[in-house]
């Protein structure tokens, strides 16, 4: 069994604009990937580089549906030991905004792989939170929330 989570909510815009504000470089930049930004779109079968550091696989972009990416967890000592995976998915709602939900799944067992998990969720929840400020009211949220973030790095587990 491994661990994973789930997290949602309503974006008040269509489910179009708000799939481009993940697939599109210039726009996941603006609310999430600020700092070192996004290197390319999402497309199927290709890797992008978030942070200037991050490399993210690209599993399956549907369009205005579903997006799965992989990308490396940690081992105990930070270095890259296995994939877990990310799922993101758009729901159009009757009243003209998005459902969007994202799950990642996969960590291993234990107390390191429970530790990341949580840490993944805030991230997460937190870019689910900076993209409904940035396509409803045009707020870079994510603009010095972390400590790190206020010193132009970009965030990770050890210095948030």
């Amino acid at each position: 069994m491994s661990l994973g989570f789930r997290i949602s909510g309503r974006i008040g815009k269509p489910v179009a604009e708000v799939f481009d504000a993940v697939v599109n470089p210039t726009k996941l930049s603006g609310y999430f990937t600020t700092i070192g930004g996004a290197s390319a779109p999402l497309v199927a079968g290709t890797t992008v580089t978030w942070w200037k550091t991050v490399p993210v696989e690209v599993d399956e972009v549907t369009k205005d549906k579903r997006i799965v990416l992989r990308w490396d967890a940690t081992d105990a000592e930070g270095k890259p030991a296995y994939k877990t995976r990310i799922e993101m998915n758009f729901e159009p709602l009757d009243d003209g905004g998005t459902f969007v939900t994202i799950a990642e799944s996969g960590w291993r067992e234990g107390e390191i792989g429970l530790k990341k998990s949580y840490l993944n969720c805030e991230g997460w929840s937190q870019m689910l939170a900076c993209m409904k400020a940035y396509l409803e009211y045009g707020i870079n949220l994510r603009d010095g929330y972390y400590r790190a973030e206020m010193k132009g790095e970009p965030a990770n587990e050890t210095n948030i």
